[in-house]
């Protein structure tokens, strides 16, 4: 299972500088016989303490961005709880009926990363977070990517990324910041979820969440200076595959 803690650490690293760490996590944990289900939940707890780890390395960029991550941070929630409770209701056929689309959708956003990221407002870098006053579609969309990512996950970054650079105003490497808290609150919400009421691999829970720690850190000392091309193609590779054994196993 050192694998899995590997995955761990890749998607810690990924989810804070790019925000797709599940196409790495989830075929692992398939590779190694996991259901699928109990692969989803245990990935979405155990990459909490990523989360964290990689706010803690974006601190400096967060400074002045609290009201803007409590009013964004409240969408975040409730998305979170309700993709959490939509995967439960949902059957297991029907994940996995649903997940190589969701998993397609996830590479495709990663494919399209730089697109996004040119159409992207440059900002002024100010730290106008308390007192700006944010679109209402700004807070809605961050609500929908919460329900996503509440239910699965894979490219939720990339989703935040999007909606924030084309709503609000201010750096890219602020937005990533506050990218980093809204997903980790979903996370979350929607583990808090998961504990009470699914079934979880624990074993699996500790080795990612370890893993997403050191990987988080990483992330956020040195995500910038990888390679984005070959990341991103890394990322593609292992999703579509991820959707080929799916349909073959399907």
């Amino acid at each position: 299972m050192f694998a899995v803690f590997l995955a761990g650490i890749a998607a810690g690293a990924i989810n804070t500088v790019v925000g797709s760490g599940t196409l790495v996590t989830f075929p692992t944990l398939l590779a190694f016989g996991v259901p699928p289900i109990t692969a989803n939940v245990s990935i979405n707890i155990g990459l909490v303490p990523g989360s964290l780890s990689g706010a803690i390395g974006y601190r400096r960029e967060l400074a002045g961005q609290r009201g803007r991550i409590l009013r964004l941070g409240a969408a975040s929630l409730l998305g979170g709880v309700a993709g959490a409770l939509l995967l439960l209701a949902s059957p297991a056929s029907a994940f996995r009926m649903v997940v190589p689309a969701l998993i397609a959708l996830g590479c495709l956003l990663v494919l399209l990363q730089p697109l996004i990221s040119s159409g992207l407002p440059a900002g002024s870098g100010s730290r106008a977070g308390d007192v700006e006053r944010l679109p209402a579609w700004v807070w809605l969309l961050v609500l929908l990517a919460g329900v996503y990512g509440g239910y699965f996950g894979a490219a939720q970054g990339v989703l935040l990324m999007a909606i924030l650079g084309s709503g609000v105003r201010d750096s890219l490497q602020r937005l990533n910041g506050a990218k980093n808290i809204l997903a980790g609150l979903v996370n979350a919400v929607a583990s808090v979820v998961f504990i009470a009421v699914a079934d979880v691999d624990w074993l699996v829970v500790a080795l990612i969440a370890g893993g997403s720690v050191i990987g988080g850190q990483v992330g956020a000392r040195y995500g910038r200076r990888l390679p984005s091309g070959a990341l991103r193609g890394f990322i593609v590779v292992v999703g579509t595959a991820t959707v080929v054994g799916f349909l073959i196993t399907s």
